[in-house]
């Protein structure tokens, strides 16, 4: 891939925008089951009829670990794109093909060595 490819570039920029719009969200999420738990008096753990708070904030903080994984990732693309290493892969040196890194620009590897 070209080292400066503007195409690529606006796709990672995009890419991490969205990510950190999903890291927010989470982490809004997060500080208002806090909240909502410490000011609750209620034993939501033996509620047969609701999802218990510490599922919820199990549940959201799984997807908050991820989205900052992701945030790592698109900060590593955009890295490898400035290095001129951007679309090939890490571990074989092949290049990655355009349509994988559509689906996922921030992809570091080619599906053969994806684990």
């Amino acid at each position: 891939m070209e080292h400066d490819d503007p195409r690529a570039r606006g796709l990672l920029l995009a890419e991490q925008e969205r990510i950190a719009a999903r890291v927010t969200k989470l982490e809004r999420d997060i500080a208002a089951l806090t909240s909502a738990r410490r000011s609750s008096v209620d034993d939501d753990e033996h509620d047969p009829d609701g999802e218990p708070l510490s599922a919820r904030w199990s549940l959201l903080a799984g997807l908050l670990e991820s989205a900052r994984d992701d945030a790592r990732q698109a900060a590593d693309a955009v890295r490898r794109l400035d290095a001129g290493a951007y679309g090939v892969c890490v571990a074989c040196g092949q290049p990655i093909p355009a349509g994988q890194l559509d689906v996922r620009p921030f992809r570091e590897r080619c599906v053969a060595c994806t684990p």
